[in-house]
């Protein structure tokens, strides 16, 4: 069984179901990104993965444990970290409180986390003492990136982590999304710029009206003549 498991999981808001016996996996060390047109439910599957909506039915399991039932801060607790797409920092405060802000779980090894999380992101150091709100768009997903961080999580969540921002800052976020999941930490990522994410995916899923249309290697899914045809402009 993979690490992550999200196995036929159907839900939404209200009475719709969004997602509909959708199966999500990701392994420790390596990048799981969910691609698809608009509204085919891939931050809905995320949101599921993370609790924040409740399942009709299938079952959420992290490292063999069913979470199914557990709330979004339980599963914090379990070692879930997630970066939502928007409102993702909190602007009047500085980047310093912010990431002090994601280790509210923790009580020991928080400077040690953090100088990780300035290694990682040397920018935030630098301005540590500026609040959030002053920062350009890939500068706060910086800290939104560093604040889940600062959990120390098993399995890092990002929705939409290149959304608004230019592509040389979106590669530079690329890269350091491989820099940590080079430490062993599983990465779920939904994306709009689904070419590029799949260059960095050792697994894909092509998601179609809230159901799995495709799932590969990244590299086989940027291969195959129907993806690239119907999702990814030819």
């Amino acid at each position: 069984m993979s690490f992550l498991a999200g196995e036929s999981m159907t839900g939404g808001y209200g009475g719709a179901d969004i997602i509909r016996d959708c199966t999500i996996e990701a392994e420790q060390g390596e990048v799981a990104v969910i691609v698809g047109p608009n509204g085919a439910g891939k931050s809905t599957a995320m949101k599921a993965v993370f609790g924040m909506i409740v399942l009709r039915e299938g079952t959420v399991r992290l490292d063999g444990e069913d979470i199914t039932r557990l709330s979004p801060q339980e599963r914090v607790r379990k070692g879930m970290g997630f970066v939502p797409q928007e409102r993702n920092v909190f602007t009047t405060m500085t980047v310093q409180e912010n990431l002090e802000m994601g280790a509210y779980v923790r009580d020991v090894g928080v400077a040690d986390t953090m100088a990780r999380v300035f290694d990682l992101f040397p920018i935030l150091k630098e301005r540590r003492r500026q609040p959030a709100g002053e920062l350009s768009g890939g500068q706060r997903q910086q800290v939104a990136i560093g604040r889940a961080l600062m959990t120390e999580p098993r399995l890092l969540m990002l929705d939409e982590p290149t959304a608004g921002v230019s592509p040389v800052v979106m590669d530079d976020l690329f890269d350091r999304i491989l820099e940590i999941r080079a430490t062993g930490i599983a990465i779920l990522m939904v994306e709009q710029n689904a070419a590029q994410a799949l260059t960095i995916a050792d697994r894909g899923y092509v998601l179609v009206t809230g159901q799995n249309r495709h799932t590969d290697t990244g590299e086989a899914l940027l291969a195959d003549p129907e993806v690239r045809r119907s999702f990814l402009g030819g």
